[in-house]
């Protein structure tokens, strides 16, 4: 049965009187609470278990609005918002804001601007990116005319949400509310909402890894409440993903930009060094450096760049640049996704391409093969190549296909094999390598 609202009153004000700090709490939040305590229980007790609760930050103070704004609304004798945005946190948290704000994570919606997004609008349809795309990638917040929001567009926790104050993201994506709670956004399970799936696996990745089995056996010992959470002092067994993105270290800062530490584009169909590289690669180092020695972390960036060099070269640039000449030679139109090649094409990089990367990164080896680079030469050479001859063939054009061929195959070593087959010599070297490496008895 509900409360009365008088009972909600008596209710709030003996769960205030009974905390240490509640006389931090404002006038304007304890007539938030005469309510709220009653309509919404889960949401005030996860309040109450905050650290904004402790220093006094209550309802009031984070949901506060001035009439005239796009979201504010008139709501029994206080203007209001639903929305807490960035530029609202950065009231009290201006550097994290201004990180947040600058960083891959508030621009996360750019993509939907994309052939992605075009893919989720054709080939699914508006629900299916409202309940998708949308909810990690963030939607377009839009309001009615008395300030409150169109379901269309809301509820969207999407880390590049753009608000109705113009801002860009979300703090609760990450710290989510009402708890924010510092702990929960460093375990590895809240970037598992998005980095997931066929196309971005980094969770799964993750728990394939050392330090996902290691995160497994001593999560209960990691200390993620601890104030600056550095590896090495307040912690030793495992990194999470906000360890190695995020966190400080004994030398570096903490960051709300994701990306500072990234020297790769491991999104893109072919690979960059992303600006200022050599920066964010020796600040990732550093965070590498406070598990690993120096001879180990130059090992696995080493391993890891000529991975890149091999997925770049040996197949990306070539099934690009191969795509692109159907394209000029007229043999597939220059639209997207309407020849077979198109779909071959995208999956090649968007997914396998993509897992490979990732799993090369984060050391994933299962991610790095089968997942990834088996597929992408599977791709390749079984899908993209036969497609580009067939097409090539009801085009009336055969000699596109040669000029593939000699540009891009039969000239390459790492190909020779899809020409002639497999060099019987080569068969035989590698087996006796093997042979001789595991001790085994040749027949």
């Amino acid at each position: 049965m509900k409360m009365s609202r008088f009972a909600a009153a008596i209710t709030a004000a003996m769960l205030l009187a009974a905390a240490p700090c509640w006389g931090k709490v404002s006038q304007s939040t304890r007539e938030c609470l005469s309510c709220h305590a009653d309509l919404m229980p889960g949401i005030v007790t996860q309040w109450q278990s905050s650290t904004h609760w402790q220093a006094g930050v209550g309802c009031f103070e984070c949901h506060q609005a001035k009439k005239g704004e796009p979201d504010a609304m008139d709501h029994n004798g206080f203007w209001v918002a639903t929305i807490v945005s960035p530029r609202d946190c950065g009231r009290c948290h201006e550097r994290e804001a201004a990180e947040q704000e600058a960083s891959h994570h508030a621009a996360a919606g750019d993509i939907l601007n994309s052939k992605d997004g075009l893919l989720g609008q054709t080939v699914g349809g508006e629900p299916a990116v409202a309940v998708g795309c949308r909810q990690c990638h963030g939607s377009i917040v839009k309001t009615n005319a008395d300030g409150t929001l169109d379901p269309a567009t809301w509820p969207n926790t999407g880390i590049g949400r753009v608000n109705p104050d113009g801002s860009r993201g979300t703090c609760s994506a990450c710290h989510t509310r009402h708890r924010f709670d510092k702990a929960q956004a460093r375990k590895p399970e809240v970037c598992g909402k998005c980095h997931l799936g066929p196309d971005h696996p980094q969770i799964e990745v993750y728990r394939e890894s050392k330090h996902g089995i290691l995160y497994e056996a001593y999560k209960d010992e990691l200390n993620m409440d601890r104030p600056k959470w550095v590896p090495g002092q307040d912690y030793f067994d495992a990194p999470t993903c906000a360890t190695c993105h995020m966190s400080a270290t004994a030398t570096e800062p903490v960051t709300h930009d994701v990306g500072d530490r990234l020297s790769w584009n491991l999104r893109a169909p072919v690979s960059k060094r992303t600006r200022n590289w050599k920066k964010k690669l020796a600040g990732m180092e550093s965070v590498c450096k406070s598990c690993h020695g120096d001879n180990f972390v130059a090992g696995f960036y080493t391993q890891l760049d000529n991975f890149v060099a091999l997925y770049n070269d040996k197949f990306a640039v070539p099934a690009k640049e191969i795509r692109k000449l159907l394209m000029d030679k007229d043999v597939i139109s220059k639209a997207n996704f309407d020849d077979k090649i198109d779909w071959i094409y995208w999956e090649l990089w968007h997914h396998e391409g993509r897992r490979a990367r990732h799993g090369a990164a984060m050391s994933g080896p299962d991610y790095a093969w089968w997942h990834g680079i088996y597929d992408v030469a599977k791709h390749f050479y079984t899908e993209m190549l036969p497609e580009a001859e067939e097409a090539c063939k009801k085009a009336g054009k055969p000699e596109v296909y040669e000029e593939i061929l000699d540009r891009y195959i039969k000239n390459d070593p790492r190909h020779e094999w899809f020409v002639k087959g497999f060099d019987p010599k080569r068969v035989k070297a590698i087996k006796e390598y093997y042979q001789k490496r595991y001790q085994q008895k040749v027949d």
